[in-house]
């Protein structure tokens, strides 16, 4: 039998869940899976929803069952699901109880085999104990640091004959990859659900499914390293502060080219107020695409300006961000070169050669070391630590994607507080 598509409904509204559905089963989606959002949020009266609506389509609730096996899958079968969830974590008398109650009311078992040590040991004991599915499953935080579960599907779809699932970031480009790597349901979330629009997306994912061959999107894809530069070329900084749990941009640090964007690993700077020796030095260091970011204290006089500007266009840097004062703003502008600072002034100070270069410094009360991502536009400068830059940029776009959905449902009529229902989610 060929792969099949479960689209993952991990909402916390039922009523985009049911949007999606729609668009999802119009475009020819065989399994709605009731997301673990969805399911904490609404209850099993979601799964009841959308076995009314869509009454020939298999309907998975991922419960994540860990305890009470035999309450959680009849519970679920009863409100018209076709396949419950538990995890492989559980104890095998869970997973048993779960098998049992399974037998009694038509239903089905998926073993979900996240956060084992040894999947292939834990789906082969799943199989033994009467599991109907397996499922491989790359959790959304680790995703955001650049991770897919397909090494693992691999391994496991040789280890048991039974019909093995995976979900884990997979879009339009990997949906073919899946399939290759044995997996006999392919669990797409996000690239449908945030999709702006939903069918043609659903559409796209089964003909890379049926002709083994991906489908290029510039979206729902993930990075790691220096991919990220992508990204964060892509998403704001309001994206990148929603991402990571409302990060604040460096205090009182303004662009001085509107609509100009710093994109760039930090090669830093230390100095005095006005001192321009070290940071004109820095031109001369920095590798190409990169953005100084200097700490002269917050002062003028000015330590940059129309010449040191030619030169880090020269250079192929990305970008310059000043705790102090620039000047020859006009010229700046014309060249379109992304520069921050705190003071524009006339009067330049003198090169005395204090400071360094390329050691931490700290501005606006942020340390930032040499290798932490900068990125500036019109909203600000945001500093992403470089061990956490991967997965920053990540939930940025994350971010970014939901806003393109929420965005086309009010274009389509609602208006935000109507899509995001404001009111049932305030703190009582």
């Amino acid at each position: 039998m060929s792969a099949r598509l479960q689209v993952a409904l991990d909402f916390v509204n039922l009523s985009e869940a049911l949007r999606c559905a729609r668009r999802a089963v119009a475009g020819g989606a065989q399994i709605l899976e009731v997301g673990t959002p969805l399911l904490k949020s609404e209850g099993l009266e979601a799964v009841r929803v959308l076995r009314r609506e869509f009454p020939a389509h298999p309907i998975v609730c991922d419960t994540k069952t860990m305890d009470a096996g035999r309450i959680e899958m009849e519970s679920a079968a009863k409100a018209g699901a076709t396949i419950g969830v538990v995890m492989a974590a559980a104890s095998d008398a869970t997973i048993r109880e779960c098998v049992d109650a399974a037998e009694n009311y038509g239903f089905q078992v998926e073993v979900d085999l996240l956060g084992v040590a040894d999947p292939v040991d834990r789906a082969r004991r799943a199989a033994e104990l009467g599991a109907h599915v397996i499922g491989i499953h790359c959790p959304i935080d680790e995703q955001m640091e650049g991770r897919d579960p397909f090494a693992t599907l691999r391994e496991v779809a040789r280890a048991v004959d039974l019909p093995v699932a995976v979900a884990g970031g997979i879009n339009s480009e990997t949906a073919a990859d899946a399939v290759a790597a044995g997996a006999s349901i392919v669990i797409v979330g996000g690239a449908i659900s945030k999709a702006v629009d939903a069918e043609e997306a659903t559409r796209a994912v089964l003909r890379a499914m049926e002709t083994g061959e991906g489908v290029p999107t510039d979206l729902f894809k993930r990075a790691v390293g220096d991919e990220i530069r992508r990204i964060l070329e892509r998403v704001s900084t309001p994206n990148i502060s929603d991402g990571a749990h409302r990060l604040a941009p460096l205090p009182r640090l303004v662009p001085v080219v509107p609509g100009a964007k710093a994109v760039g690993p930090a090669w830093t700077v230390r100095t005095a107020p006005g001192d321009w020796a070290k940071p004109v030095e820095a031109i001369d260091h920095a590798p190409p695409g990169s953005v100084i970011v200097v700490d002269a204290g917050g002062s003028p006089p000015a330590l940059w300006g129309e010449l040191a500007t030619h030169s880090a266009l020269q250079r192929g840097l990305c970008g310059v961000v000043i705790d102090g004062a620039v000047r020859d703003t006009p010229v700046i502008r014309g060249l379109g070169f992304p520069a921050f600072a705190r003071h524009v002034v006339s009067n330049a100070g003198e090169p005395k050669g204090f400071g360094e270069e390329n050691v931490p410094i700290v501005i606006g009360g942020v340390r930032i070391h040499p290798g932490d991502w900068i990125v500036g536009d019109d909203d600000g400068v945001i500093v992403l630590p470089r061990a956490r830059a991967s997965e920053y940029a990540n939930r940025a776009m994350d971010c970014l994607e939901k806003e393109n959905r929420i965005r086309r449902e009010i274009e389509g009529g609602s208006t935000l507080n109507q899509v995001v229902e404001l009111y049932r989610w305030e703190k009582r």
